[in-house]
């Protein structure tokens, strides 16, 4: 998360993420999913500003951003991006001022450039942003651990992006961090079909396992350079996002066709990337796949 801030006026750069690894372990008693992942935050960023309202009052505007950032077939259609009071920012602005007890008001513009429905976490982000942002703004001196409390009632992804790092283990349902290192950046080609998933619906189609390899042993792989392929690289959420959606299906096989390192589904679809060796193969791969007209493409780093 980067940010630049005036006195009465802040900038946040809210990430998104993909998962290099991802497996569901079992439905929990509170009807969530208990899973491992291995997450990674992406050079690709959502803008929101943040002014000070002295009149007490919470806004938010949304502007979609995105079709300067990708190149897709066709013109996307505009992002139907609700600034009501079911948005995650304003849930994560409501809940941190009644926690925080205050009375303090902002302006809040989020310019939009994820995609929705990507497996991405936009939303997510923009959520950790607003805890971030309006904690500095308002003066609040909320700690981490404080402000993790608060992401963990707002959505599983959330915790993720108040890691100190760009990279980190997520456990339970998501909510349990814990931030590591990579050896090396990540240059990734990541395409968006023009479809979307419902992730309750993914989820509801998943089989759970407690076999195969644990987050653990993906990492170990990853920085010994052997650049997992095959079963290295899981998802669990992905076969049943295949059935359910026969774009990603689509798109899989055309990153089965180029040279990349692995490619795998983002969460719960539809975003899929492909790990190049360097950037120059990612804009290599990337062209070949934007002739294929398979969505939205995108050449990103990891920022670890």
């Amino acid at each position: 998360m980067l940010f630049r801030q005036q006195h009465h006026h802040l900038t946040v750069f809210a990430p998104a993420k993909v998962n290099l690894f991802l497996k569901i372990l079992g439905k929990r008693t509170d009807g969530f999913h208990e899973l491992e992942s291995v997450m990674v935050t992406l050079g690709l960023y959502d803008t929101l500003e943040f002014r000070d309202d002295p009149s007490g009052n919470l806004t938010l505007e949304c502007r979609d951003t995105a079709g300067g950032l990708a190149s897709a077939p066709t013109p996307r259609p505009p992002l139907v991006l609700s600034s009501g009071p079911d948005n995650l920012v304003l849930r994560a602005a409501v809940l941190l001022r009644e926690y925080a007890k205050v009375n303090r008001g902002a302006a809040i513009t989020l310019a939009k450039r994820i995609p929705l429905a990507a497996g991405l976490a936009g939303g997510s982000s923009d959520a950790a942003a607003t805890l971030v942002g309006l904690n500095r703004l308002w003066n609040l001196g909320l700690s981490l651990n404080e402000l993790h409390a608060l992401a963990a009632k707002l959505g599983s992804d959330v915790n993720f992006f108040l890691s100190p790092t760009g990279a980190a283990i997520c456990r339970g349902r998501g909510e349990q961090i814990e931030p590591i290192q990579l050896p090396r950046p990540l240059h990734l080609v990541v395409v968006k079909p023009p479809s979307g998933l419902s992730t309750a619906l993914v989820f509801r189609h998943c089989q759970p396992t407690q076999v195969g390899l644990s987050a653990e042993e993906f990492l170990d792989a990853l920085r010994k350079g052997r650049h997992p392929l095959g079963d290295w690289w899981h998802n669990t959420l992905q076969a049943p996002a295949m059935e359910l959606n026969p774009d990603i299906r689509r798109v899989a096989r055309a990153f089965s066709r180029q040279p990349v390192l692995g490619h795998l589904m983002s969460g719960s679809g539809t975003s899929y990337f492909g790990v190049c060796a360097h950037r120059r193969q990612a804009m290599s791969v990337a062209g070949r796949l934007r002739a294929e007209r398979l969505g939205e493409v995108f050449v990103v780093g990891s920022r670890v």
